[in-house]
């Protein structure tokens, strides 16, 4: 999660912008339009595209709207119908999906084991087989693994060979800004994540904004509308209601590029990379790491692999990411791309002394783990077993759990100091997985229970 600067986000509550209708007329929104035109023509010279559309309203969105643009540039080709899209099985989750919403047919291309690069066999070979149906590729880069793939313009360049297009997912774009670009790599496409990369918050389901650039060749296809002339001359049909998708949020990316400049967009991706591979660094002495490049590095993130403690502590990554709660940190993606792992993706926003708090933590976590493998502490009933540990949960009158009140609560010195409190305990996941709707008691139980609320005290209608 990036910084979202108050300078970024306070034009949002300005009523020029929070208050304006989406389709006011034209001449009484000019300078919108005008900052509008400025973050497109942004977006295209860090992406290295000729054109964007910033009409997607999310991630998934931008992939849908991108591989649209690309189903209706291949049926302008001669030749059979290419709707194949290779998809490497490290891919994002909602890659085929996209693929398959967009009446494509999804196919697989293997990757290294080791490294978690694609295999450059597999995918001549899928090219090949297919050549006269294949319609894309969908590759990120840096890959979900967290790796830069050494062959990435190689891939591009066999696809293309095959008439395929090549559709970038930018979700790991903070790797790239200003270092390198989609579109120099040989990308025909991409998606941007202006709520991960440039600063829209994506926290607690709000608005985002997923807008894709494209080569020349592809530029008339871009999204129109029926009310704003917008796209290009041979527009797919529009993929929002509103022309300019989420515009009210579009001045947070705006401000951003403008006040970082090309010179801080580049610092920032390169404080990404090094933050990335110095937690990494720091921890490979006590986690295994899944997959790095050559050097044993890898790109703006990685996966921790916690497989192993499963078997010989009971330990799983649910449980780490409910003890990190206890250490003041939010839990880190767990489970993906890979089961039971932990991936780790700080971005340039957070100080050093940030980072070492969390590793620090991890540190801990991992001698607490220690500690049941030795046989000290039991494998059920322990601390991370147990955790989150919220203040009502400690001051239960009798304790016979197989650790202190102290080691639960503050595991490192300065969390006496600073304490972030976990409002909730353990839950049982599977049981609110598979039950997803309210347990809450009848309505009418909570009418006997508050009777007697009168006046200023009784809910006010809205």
């Amino acid at each position: 999660m990036k910084l979202n600067a108050t300078t970024e986000m306070a034009p949002v509550t300005w009523p020029e912008f929070s208050s304006i209708h989406p389709f006011v007329p034209a001449d009484q929104a000019t300078g919108y339009k005008i900052m509008i035109d400025e973050l497109e023509a942004d977006l295209a010279t860090v992406t290295g595209f000729d054109a964007v559309s910033l009409q997607p309203n999310s991630g998934a969105q931008g992939e849908f709207t991108g591989l649209r643009v690309i189903r209706k540039y291949q049926e302008q080709q001669p030749g059979k119908k290419r709707d194949i899209c290779l998809i490497p099985v490290s891919a994002h989750g909602t890659n085929p999906a996209s693929a398959a919403m967009a009446g494509m047919r999804v196919v697989t291309v293997k990757c290294d084991i080791k490294s978690g690069n694609l295999d450059m066999a597999d995918l001549k070979a899928k090219c090949e087989k297919y050549s006269e149906e294949l319609g894309a590729i969908m590759i990120t880069y840096p890959s979900t693994f967290g790796v830069f793939e050494p062959e990435i313009k190689a891939a591009c360049d066999i696809v293309h060979q095959h008439g395929g297009q090549v559709y970038m997912d930018g979700a790991n774009m903070n790797a790239q800004i200003g270092l390198c670009s989609p579109g120099e790599i040989g990308a025909d496409v991409c998606h941007l994540n202006l709520h991960k990369t440039f600063c829209i918050p994506h926290g607690g389901g709000g608005p985002g904004v997923g807008p894709i650039g494209v080569k020349s060749h592809l530029a008339p296809f871009l999204p129109g509308h029926p009310l704003v002339k917008t796209g290009g001359d041979n527009a797919i049909a529009p993929v929002s209601g509103a022309p300019f998708g989420s515009a009210s949020i579009l001045p947070i990316s705006w401000s951003y590029v403008k006040m970082m400049g090309g010179r801080g967009l580049t610092h920032a991706t390169k404080i990404t990379l090094l933050n990335a591979n110095y937690i990494m660094s720091r921890l490979r002495p006590h986690y295994s790491i899944l997959y790095t490049n050559a050097n044993s590095r890898c790109a703006h993130e990685f996966i921790l692999d916690v497989r192993g403690f499963k078997e010989s502590a009971g330990v799983e990554a649910i449980d780490i990411a409910k003890r990190l709660q206890d250490y003041g940190f939010h839990a880190p993606t767990m489970s993906w791309p890979v089961a039971n792992t932990l991936m780790i993706e700080p971005t340039e926003s957070e100080s050093k002394e940030e980072l070492d708090r969390f590793i620090d933590a991890l540190i801990s976590i991992r001698k607490e783990i220690q500690d049941v493998e030795n046989g000290i502490t039991p494998k059920t009933g322990n601390v991370l077993k147990n955790s989150p540990h919220t203040q009502k949960d400690l001051l239960i009158g009798e304790w016979d759990r197989p650790y202190t009140r102290e080691q639960a609560a503050y595991p490192l010195p300065y969390l006496k100091e600073k304490k972030f409190w976990p409002s909730v305990t353990r839950l049982d996941d599977a049981y609110g997985d598979l039950n997803l709707f309210c347990t809450c008691g009848p309505v009418e139980a909570v009418d006997d229970a508050e009777n007697d609320i009168t006046g200023v005290s009784a809910p006010q209608p809205t």
